[in-house]
């Protein structure tokens, strides 16, 4: 095909046989054997002839070509007519005559199973020939080239118009409706879509929206005839919907509260609440994009054109007879879908969940999250306790499924029972003592000591310290056990009178130091108070001053309190005689029997001798 176009080529460019020597006239010259000059004349004279006679016998074939050909009728820019000699798989083969072939791209045709080889089509010439010599063809301008004058009455603006998608362009694809016309990426679908290649090769209908004669540009838009579609479909659904309604609809968009589905004619939305009778995070996990489903309209609002749809509400809801499918008492297996700080929740059917609370998990074990005992996704079995069937919840229980240890306490811990234990935990109001693994028994503050007044455990225990304690009560429906330790010994307040007596004078250690005076130990652990005012004869602005911790005193019992459970003692009467004090009590019952009131004790004799000084 290469020479032959070359060939054309070349004979195009040779003048007319008309102007050529008559090949009689150059035959009728013979050359001379003796004269050099003549020799070299008719030598020439030869050569011209063999000249004339090539030329003289192109121009009888080029006029033989040019009389089955249309070459003169060739020339950049034409439509000429071709006839189709061969068809393959990516080109198809078109003669122009004269013995010319040129190639044309298979996608430049619809549909090559419609044509045939020797039919004839009109083609466009965009060159006449290439680098290897063959003319460069295009069917598909042809075609544009001859409807172009047929498009404005054929699609005028506003008018709906078949096409092809031939290529995608920077910003958007070029469509083909006889001649080629721009579809802009924001009028190709409502949503402007992120891969423009899907469309390619693809027959649509698109509207005309604008024409510009001068530089022949048509702009087409898919998306308005869409949305015109959708305009009388929506119209139409609006009319015909109701609630309780099945409906088929295609998942159009995917959110983190729902879903919207698209209805044929308008959009529903699927909140995420109304896909499943059970526990889901995400519509993701039920739903894809362009998924077809079955959905059942729950609201209509046609003054704002909203529609509510269920998916869920398409099955029979399980929860109908929960109680009895699993009624109380029940054994039942499930697998855990979800871990929160209070509890797991357990999956026992589709679209069931009861929930094991974190007091429910072990008799004996203290878990402080579910975590520590269950993992997401592990099967197990459980107790139902409770359903509340208007909440759809229902409470299940692990520890049930093994004898409760606390059943056993009253036998295991009698009240009176000595027990040992560990020190596991301190709060301020007492101490929790481990007497088995899960079973723990508390030690309030007012249980630690006869005789002192105990603020803080801390005060006489630290944790993991080994006690002894007596069981003062037990209470299983509680998990309780109260304990004491002060038990363990006998209240020295029950016979104190054996002890000690008002006027006594005894020895101790102050143990601590305050405002208003100084605490001291005396035996048998019993505290006595030394009033500020009863530290000594002389005024005392700080007792600090006076007393240190650790400092061994002797003092004067000068008051009992039972109530308080503490000694009042005095430190300046430790060293009256017995004359003295005989006086000061005989001064303050004088004054007592005048006021009125009944003696209390002797510090209450020396307080008032102490102002009166």
């Amino acid at each position: 095909m290469a020479s032959r176009g070359s060939w054309f080529a070349a004979v195009l460019s040779i003048k007319p046989a008309s102007r050529i020597a008559p090949v009689g006239f150059l035959t009728s010259v013979k050359p001379s054997t003796h004269d050099p000059q003549r020799v070299s004349a008719e030598g020439r004279c030869h050569g011209a002839r063999a000249a004339a006679f090539r030329i003289v016998h192109m121009s009888s074939v080029m006029q033989e070509l040019l009389a089955q050909s249309s070459f003169d009728k060739l020339k950049e820019g034409s439509i000429v007519p071709g006839t189709i000699t061969e068809i393959r798989q990516n080109e198809v083969v078109v003669d122009i005559g004269g013995k010319s072939e040129g190639v044309i791209p298979a996608n430049e045709f619809i549909d090559l199973g419609e044509l045939q080889i020797g039919s004839s089509i009109d083609v466009f010439v965009e060159k006449l020939e290439d680098k290897s010599g063959a003319p460069i063809l295009s069917f598909d301008k042809a075609e544009q080239k001859k409807n172009w004058d047929n498009i404005l009455t054929k699609f005028p603006e506003g008018s709906i118009a078949a096409g092809r998608v031939k290529a995608k362009v920077k910003g958007g694809l070029i469509v083909s409706i006889g001649v080629d016309s721009f579809l802009p990426a924001s009028h190709i679908d409502i949503q402007p879509p992120k891969n423009l290649d899907q469309y390619v090769g693809q027959t649509y209908d698109f509207k005309v929206l604008k024409i510009n004669l001068d530089r022949k540009n048509i702009v087409l838009s898919r998306r308005e005839l869409i949305e015109e579609q959708r305009t009388s479909k929506r119209r139409n659904l609006l009319e015909s919907i109701q609630p309780g309604q099945i409906r088929k609809g295609v998942v159009k968009n995917i959110t983190d509260f729902g879903a919207f589905i698209d209805l044929d004619g308008m959009d529903g939305l699927l909140h995420i609440t109304d896909m499943s009778w059970g526990r889901i995070t995400h519509p993701s996990e039920m739903l894809k994009q362009g998924e077809e489903v079955q959905v059942m309209i729950i609201e209509v609002n046609r003054d704002k054109e909203r529609v509510s749809l269920g998916l869920k509400q398409t099955t029979k809801n399980p929860w109908d007879d929960i109680e009895h499918k699993f009624p109380v008492g029940a054994k039942v297996r499930g697998k855990v879908v979800n871990l929160v700080p209070y509890g797991a929740f357990i999956e026992i059917e589709p679209g069931v969940e009861g929930l094991v609370h974190i007091t429910e998990m072990s008799w004996t074990k203290r878990i402080s999250k579910p975590s520590e005992l269950l993992k997401v996704g592990q099967e197990l079995d459980a107790v139902v306790l409770g359903i509340q069937k208007e909440e759809q919840k229902i409470s299940l229980g692990l520890r049930q499924l093994e004898p409760n240890p606390w059943d056993m306490v009253r036998h295991n811990y009698p009240i009176g029972a000595r027990v040992r234990g560990k020190v596991r935990n301190m709060t301020t109001y007492g101490a929790f003592i481990e007497l088995e693994e899960g079973i723990d028994g508390m030690v309030h503050v007012s249980d630690m000591s006869w005789t002192r007044k105990v603020n803080h455990p801390s005060e006489m225990l630290k944790k993991g310290d080994e006690v002894d304690a007596i069981v003062l009560d037990v209470d299983p429906s509680q998990q309780r056990i109260s304990l004491g330790m002060k038990q363990l010994a006998t209240d020295p307040w029950s016979d104190i009178d054996a002890h000690f007596k008002i006027g006594d004078v005894v020895k101790g250690t102050v143990t601590k130091i305050t405002s208003f005076g100084a605490f001291v130990e005396l035996k048998d652990g019993i505290d006595g108070l030394v009033h500020i005012s009863q530290i000594s004869e002389e005024r005392v602005e700080k007792v600090k001053d006076v007393l240190k911790p650790a400092q061994e005193v002797t003092a004067r019992v000068i008051k009992i309190d039972r109530e308080e459970r503490r000694l009042g003692l005095s430190i300046k009467a430790a060293n009256y005689s017995s004359e003295q004090l005989a006086a000061e009590t005989a001064t303050y019952e004088a004054l007592n029997r005048n006021a009125g009131n009944d003696m209390m004790n002797l510090g209450d004799i020396l307080d008032e001798a102490s102002r009166k000084e």
